[in-house]
């Protein structure tokens, strides 16, 4: 027996979550992030474990980890510079994308500019034709035409992406062999093994972003591994993935495009977990970190998937935790523009050099030091000791906006934080409207270093159920990836009738699929358990130009079950169905997972006496004064109640509460607060 630690590393802080396997408890940890120096924020970490609690680095039997490495690449756009050589006469592929606008209703948005830029797409006279059938196959002499020119425009790899190679993808195998005969040096990517997909477009950028990544990915992991190798980490590695799943870390250096979502998936992972094991059906999760707030629906400890995720300008189209995200984190930057107008984000401070009420050399105002200079954070120990909040110098960074904007400090704080929540609300808005939920259904699932912090302001105005924060709310992204299920999805485009001639050969398909997934778990992954198989189908009626994912029962793959399964999904998603209108599969999907031990939820002792806060303190909310208690979230006891206004201090993070609200503490620790009409 030993221990299994999860950890995630934000913007500002780093999460340790570890797993006793003995008595199945859970110890958190909360250390700041080192962008400057990527790798020492785990050391730091892994010294303190063995300090607080007697954890040595020889005694961890499992490791994961969550990462934003490839996301924020793609969205400060400094991966390497590499090419794409696609089929002669298609080289616009990335530039037509598409033919959408980003904002359809303004008039001025433009597209994107594409990862890779024009003159470093090459054509190769090669052709596959939409049957798989090779009309035309690669010529040495071309390919190393391509490659000359590639490495005279000073790319660092090679993405391929050919016509209709996810029905046959012969001539980029092809291809890649030849690259490696000529240019062995240079990493090649092939779209066919990146994400074998039918649409061209959404093949090739899925692929490009994969490929953009690399590098930056696969040095970050390395010295991930060095670093917990020289700590006396020798067990096996994971990283969570898009997908809400784990992966070894080898795969996850060769597949990269599976983790770029890594981080956020994590989040809303942990989040699920903790809402179905203390009875909240449905959540809306919100992770606030340094940067960003992410926003996602949970329902019955299920989170949405899909594709289509949106990574800084680019969609990916591998299956994914759907996640909306807005730059709105504690770290995030006020500001004044040129009209004299305020602004939040989404340039953020992130944790170097971070908020100015973090004493730590920032200049500049951001969210959380308009929630310092309203009084509302900094009155019990922050951050496991890490962070002491300096009230003078938050009042001060926002002084200058106050006199350009011509109030006092204390309304130009809360004027942050309205406009910062204000964001959030268009973006959860949107995210409600597309799934079709009610939010006075839901409560709003807070976590992250700040998420408590501003989840009452903006379940508020959400005119949601309520709010609930978790016993560890500052760590549940490390707690998701400690307890994510081994998982991965494979994929096999058919684009078949449904009838009888048409998918003849679909149960020999699903059969290979099988087999390539049973492969992965147990021999790649060094899985002993018991394997979960999910089997559906991308689907549509003659026509249509997009599919439903539709389950499948494996047992049943005659034409008329699998239509009536499509039947039923469009029903059930549309309100409508045409039982005589032909059906068509495009992709034929299977997902299999292997469960990981999980924690015990403990529960609180309960107490019939009244929570005693700790201090009495002048804040402000929205601008106004008030006489806020203080409470110690480790004095709460099952059963306690209290009004609002109240402020609520942990290590991990603050949990403010505006007035009109009232807290109750459940069984499970956790702080259920609602509105309270009265008020």
């Amino acid at each position: 027996m030993g221990y299994r630690v999860g950890v995630d590393v934000g913007g500002s802080f780093t999460d340790f979550a570890v797993f006793n396997e003995t008595d199945a408890m859970i110890c958190t940890l909360k250390v700041l992030s080192r962008p400057d120096a990527p790798g020492a924020e785990i050391v730091t970490g892994l010294d303190v474990l063995r300090e607080r609690y007697g954890i040595a680095a020889e005694e961890v039997r499992y490791f994961t980890h969550g990462t934003t490495v490839g996301v924020n690449t793609v969205i400060q756009r400094n991966g390497h510079d590499i090419a794409l050589f696609t089929t002669k006469n298609f080289e616009d592929v990335l530039q037509v994308a598409r033919l959408k606008i980003p904002q359809i209703h303004n008039l001025y948005s433009v597209r994107p500019t594409p990862l890779i830029p024009r003159d470093r797409v090459f054509g190769i006279d090669e052709r596959m034709d939409a049957t798989g059938r090779v009309v035309t196959e690669p010529q040495s002499e071309d390919v190393a035409a391509a490659v000359t020119a590639a490495r005279a425009a000073g790319c660092a790899g090679i993405v391929l992406s050919f016509l209709h190679s996810y029905r046959n993808p012969a001539n980029e195998r092809a291809v890649k062999a030849m690259i490696a005969t000529i240019a062995p040096d240079l990493p090649v990517f092939s779209s066919a093994e990146t994400w074998p997909i039918i649409r061209e477009y959404e093949r090739t950028i899925t692929a490009v972003i994969s490929g953009y990544v690399q590098p930056k990915v696969a040095h970050y992991l390395d010295r991930f591994e060095a670093v917990l190798r020289d700590k006396g980490v020798h067990c096996p590695l994971h990283i969570t993935k898009t997908n809400g799943g784990v992966m070894s870390i080898d795969q996850a250096r060769a597949e990269c495009v599976q983790m770029i979502l890594s981080g956020t998936a994590s989040g809303v992972i942990g989040a699920g977990y903790l809402a179905k094991e203390c009875g909240f059906s449905k959540i809306l999760s919100l992770d606030i970190g340094g940067t960003s707030a992410d926003v996602a629906v949970i329902v019955d400890g299920q989170a949405q998937y899909g594709v289509g995720e949106l990574i800084g300008d680019f969609q990916i189209h591998v299956p994914s935790v759907s996640v909306s995200s807005v730059g709105q984190g504690g770290g995030s930057i006020a500001w004044v523009d040129a009209l004299g107008v305020l602004k939040v984000g989404p340039d953020s401070a992130g944790s170097t050099p971070g908020p100015v009420c973090y004493g730590h050399g920032g200049q500049r105002p951001t969210i959380t030091d308009a929630v310092a200079a309203s009084n509302l954070i900094g009155h019990t120990p922050l951050g496991y000791g890490a962070v002491d909040i300096d009230h003078a110098a938050a009042r001060a960074s926002i002084e200058p906006l106050a006199a350009q904007l011509g109030i006092s400090i204390e309304e130009a704080a809360a004027n942050i934080i309205e406009i910062s929540v204000s964001s959030m609300y268009a973006e959860v808005s949107g995210l409600t409207s597309r799934y079709g939920i009610d939010p006075r259904e839901f409560h709003l699932f807070a976590f992250g270093g700040a998420g408590a912090m501003l989840a009452c302001f903006l379940a508020r105005e959400l005119n949601m159920k309520g709010v609930v924060v978790p016993l560890t709310p500052g760590v549940v992204s490390a707690l998701g990836g400690l307890i994510a299920d081994l998982k991965n999805d494979f994929i096999r485009t058919l684009y078949v009738d449904v009838t009888g001639e048409g998918i003849a050969g679909l149960e020999a398909v699903a059969a290979e699929l099988r087999a390539a997934a049973l492969e992965w778990l147990y021999v790649k992954q060094g899985y002993e358990g018991e394997a979960k198989l999910s089997l559906s189908a991308d689907m549509r009626y003659l026509g249509q130009s997009y599919e439903i994912e539709t389950p499948l029962n494996p047992e049943a793959l005659k034409p008329s079950a699998i239509a009536a399964a499509f039947h039923r999904e469009h029903e059930r998603i549309y309100g409508h169905a045409d039982g005589a209108a032909l059906v068509q599969l495009v992709n034929l999907r299977l997902v299999v997972s292997g469960a990981t031990p999980k924690p015990r939820i403990r529960e609180l002792e309960p107490s019939t006496a009244p929570a005693e806060p700790v201090k009495t303190v002048a804040a402000f909310f929205d601008g106004t004064e008030y006489q806020v208690p203080v409470y110690a979230r480790a004095d709460l006891r099952a059963g306690h109640c209290t009004a609002a206004p109240a402020i609520v201090g942990q290590d991990d993070t603050t949990t403010v509460v505006p007035p009109g609200f009232a807290i109750a503490v459940d069984r499970f620790g956790n702080l259920i607060i609602t509105s309270r009409p009265e008020a």
